[in-house]
């Protein structure tokens, strides 16, 4: 059995390899990528998948962000399941 290896710092791709970063470097990075998504048409460029077994004030949240902030109404909770 492989012993698991647990990430300590946080990676972002450059040139198609990832490279450690602080974590405010990878937070813009991740900021910048909604932005985007958010740009172009959120409706057909974001969706969110929240889990039914979460909290409903966790659901909550992800709906409003969604919502209010991306712009999108693309949000599943799975609660089906």
């Amino acid at each position: 059995m492989s012993k698991q290896v647990r990430l300590t710092e946080p990676l972002v791709r450059d040139n198609g390899m990832l490279r450690a970063a602080t974590w405010d470097e990878a937070l813009d990075r991740a900021a910048a990528g909604f932005a985007i998504a958010r740009d172009r048409d959120a409706t057909r460029s974001f969706g969110m998948f929240s889990c039914s077994k979460a909290t409903n004030e966790m659901n909550y949240v992800a709906q409003k962000f969604a919502r209010a902030v991306m712009g999108s109404n693309n949000i599943d909770s799975c609660n089906r399941t």
